[in-house]
This record gives structure tokens, sequence and C-alpha cells, in this order.
């Protein structure tokens, strides 16, 4: 069994992690430094708070009557939205960035490593497989779908909510892209459909939430549904030529869960790799984002 492993992206030009703490983190996306709310920065900033508004053009404010929404506090020079690149490992991909009431911006870049996971994967299909086909789960604003896209692989792209979806074809067009398949679909009725069909997939990703909605209101919930989940995904991957990738930010959820989850419903899981995703700041402090598991044949 291999051990768990912490993998932190290489450099990135566009972002970097400036400081965390606090229950705060300080980031660069591009051109424009962000503040907003992190749960798991519960250590103290390195650097002062004068510091850190001196530096951000937009703060996150929580709304006090709703913990999960709130505004931007932004300067006068803060474009939103605006964009950044990644150029890594053979992918070149260009992405929309926005200030979100969520205080999200489109982007996680901690999977950075996963997107060049990805890439290489597809890649090392190509003698056997001629079209690689992959189904990108909860797959938001879309990084993991270019990724494979960009690699050659035919993408289907599932998420629940249609404006997410609208966010990652304009990402899709800004990387130069084409030919993804996109569904607004409840993920779970999605691959039950597929399993009837007798569909199969050389790649699945999936990076669910801890709560969610379906398009008609289909209640996700991380406990309750992805044992289930995972099982129809046993049954979706190809049994020769396949890699598996599944995410999980979720306080509290160990990398321990998503290993037994894996032994138990695919059995064999080669070449496996599996930990935390994390980001360093420039004091060195590391931030943990969430669990991961991959393998491949």
């Amino acid at each position: 069994m291999a051990d768990m492993q912490l993998i932190i992206p290489e450099r990135w030009a566009e972002y970097e992690l400036i400081d965390s703490g606090n229950f705060q983190k300080l980031e660069r996306f591009g051109d424009f430094i962000l503040a907003r709310p992190e749960p798991q920065a519960i250590w103290d900033k390195s650097l002062a708070d004068q510091e850190w508004t001196r530096l951000a053009h937009a703060i996150f404010q929580r709304d006090r009557q709703s913990p999960e929404r709130g505004d931007w506090q932004t300067k006068p020079n803060m474009r939103d939205p605006w964009y950044v690149s990644f150029q890594q490992g053979g992918l070149n991909l260009k992405f929309k960035l926005a200030l979100t009431t969520f205080k999200h911006v489109g982007l996680f870049p901690e999977q950075a490593n996963n997107w060049v996971y990805i890439h290489d994967k597809i890649k090392s299909l190509a003698p056997t497989v001629a079209r690689p086909s992959v189904l990108n789960l909860f797959a938001y604003t879309g990084g993991a779908s270019l990724a494979a896209r960009q690699a050659g692989a035919e993408v289907t792209h599932v998420d629940a909510v249609k404006p997410v979806i609208s966010w990652a074809r304009e990402n899709m067009d800004y990387s130069e892209l084409t030919n993804i398949r996109w569904m607004v679909e409840d993920a779970m009725k999605f691959v039950r459909r597929e399993v009837r069909r007798g569909n199969h997939y050389n790649g699945i990703i999936l990076d669910p939430p801890a709560y969610g909605r379906g398009p008609a209101g289909e209640k996700w919930v991380l406990e309750e549904h992805l044992n289930e989940l995972l099982k129809a995904c046993a049954d979706l991957l190809d049994r020769t030529d396949f890699f598996f990738i599944i995410n999980l930010y979720s306080l509290g959820f160990s990398p321990l869960i998503l290993d037994n989850l894996m032994q138990q419903n695919f059995g064999s899981v080669p070449n496996a790799e599996w930990g935390e995703l994390a980001v360093s700041d420039q004091a060195r402090k590391r931030l943990p984002l969430g669990v991961f598991y991959r393998f491949s044949s």
C-alpha cells in the first residue's frame, strides 16, 4: 500500500499564497491580491493586519445574516472579472476569475498538480486508446475538463449549476479548446443512467461538495451518498485503460476514509496515490485544502 502524501503545487507564476492565519488567507491571482476566509487557517498571521489591508485589492466580508455569503470590499483599481493563465506540464490554459458572493473566484489553485496528472495520464493512454473518454463530475468551472480536453480526451462535464457551466464554457473558449460535452445534471442521477446504458470511461474525476442541490432540488450529502456514487463509478470505469481521481474538501474528512472506500469499491487500485492537497505561504506555513485519492492503469 502506498504511503500518504502531501502534494503542494509547483510554483505557478500567476498564483501565490502570500499569507494565512486567523481563519483567513491572502492570495495573489495574476495582478490582484485577495483576502478571504479560510476555516483551516487556525494559526496566527505572519504579516500584520495593516499589511494585509495595504496589499489586498479585494477583501471578503461575511454577511452576518447568512455566513455562507458576503460582499467584497474592493479598491478602485480592482478589475472584476479578470483572467489568469496556467502553463505547466504541457498545459496552456486560461481562466476567467470573478468575485462571487460565496467567496470563491472560479479557481482552486491546489488542483494544479491534478491537472498535470490528468494530462499525463491521458497522453500515456494514447498508444492503446485512440480517443480516451473522461467523465468529470461536480466539475465546477472546468479546470480538470480543460486539462483532459487539451490532452486529447473526449470530455463529459457534469455540474448541477447552469451558470457555473456557462463559466466553464467561457474558460474553454479562452483556452482555445472546443467540443466538451456539457451536462447540467445531478451527478448521482447521471451516473446511474450511464451504468444502465452500459457506458464506460477511461478517466473519471470527482470533486464533490460536502452539501449540494441538483437542478431539480436533489439533495447531496457527502457522507450519505459518496459510497453509492463510488460504486456506480466503479461500474463506469474502463477495466483495462483507466485513471481515477477524487478530491474532497470537507473539514475532518480523513484520507483513510477514501482509502477504505477505494479498496472496497474498486478492489484493485494500481499505482495509487493518496493524501492531502496543500498550498505553502511565504512563511512556509502549509495550508491544507482537501484530501485526494488517485490511481491509474
